[in-house]
C-alpha cells in the first residue's frame, strides 16, 4: 500500500474537492471514515484501504495533515474549499515564521499576510519548516518572523494546524519582520 498516495489523495479530497467525491464536510472539515473509503472505492482507487490503512498513514506521516477521531476524519489545515472551515481560536507562541519569495516581501509589507487561495495563512512554528516551504518556491526563500502574542493580545485570531503549523485569518504587516538570519535547513 502506497502510504504517500493514501496521503495526497485523501489531501485532495478533504482539502480541495470533497464534491469530487461526493462528501460534505461539516463545519469543522470532518467526515466519516466509511465515508471517506467508499468514495476513494467508488472512484476506482484504493480498493483494499482500510480505516487501520489510514491510521497507518497518518501514524507514519511525517507531516501530521489528518485526524481521525470517532470515526471521523478530517484534514487539519491547508484548505482551499468554498465553505471555510472554523477554527477554534488558540493563543499561538510568541513568535512564528513565515517562509515566502523574494517577490512578494515588499507587498506583504504593504498589505500583510493574507490567504489568497487557501482559507488560512500558514504559519511554521520553527525556522526550518518555514525554509522548507519558502524553498518550494525560492532556493533562497525570505524567512519571515511573526509576532504572533503581540498580534493576538491586539484581536488577531490564531488557530493550531497541526503540532508545528498555525493558522490565521491573516496577519498585518505591522506584526511582521525579516529574520536577521537563519541556518540553512
Amino acid at each position: 500500500m502506497n502510504l504517500e498516495a493514501i496521503s495526497k489523495e485523501i489531501s485532495y479530497a478533504l482539502r480541495h474537492n470533497p464534491q469530487q467525491y461526493d462528501l460534505t464536510l461539516d463545519e469543522q472539515g470532518w467526515v466519516s471514515v466509511v465515508a471517506l473509503i467508499s468514495a476513494l472505492n467508488r472512484h476506482g482507487r484504493f480498493k483494499s484501504l482500510s480505516i487501520s490503512g489510514i491510521e497507518k498513514m497518518i501514524l507514519v506521516s511525517e507531516k501530521k495533515r489528518h485526524e481521525i477521531q470517532n470515526g471521523k476524519i478530517r484534514a487539519l489545515y491547508g484548505h482551499s474549499t468554498i465553505e471555510k472551515i472554523e477554527k477554534e481560536p488558540l493563543k499561538p507562541p510568541d513568535v512564528l515564521y513565515h517562509g515566502t519569495t523574494h517577490k512578494y516581501v515588499d507587498s506583504i509589507f504593504v498589505i500583510g499576510l493574507i490567504s489568497k487561495n487557501r482559507q488560512y495563512v500558514h504559519l511554521s512554528g520553527d525556522v526550518n519548516t518555514a525554509i522548507t516551504v519558502g524553498k518550494r518556491k525560492d532556493d533562497n526563500p525570505i524567512i519571515l518572523i511573526i509576532y504572533a502574542k503581540q498580534a493576538w493580545d491586539d484581536g488577531v485570531s490564531f488557530y493550531l494546524g497541526n503540532e508545528n503549523i498555525w493558522l490565521a485569518d491573516g496577519v498585518p504587516s505591522k506584526y511582521i519582520g525579516i529574520l536577521s538570519s537563519y541556518k540553512q535547513a
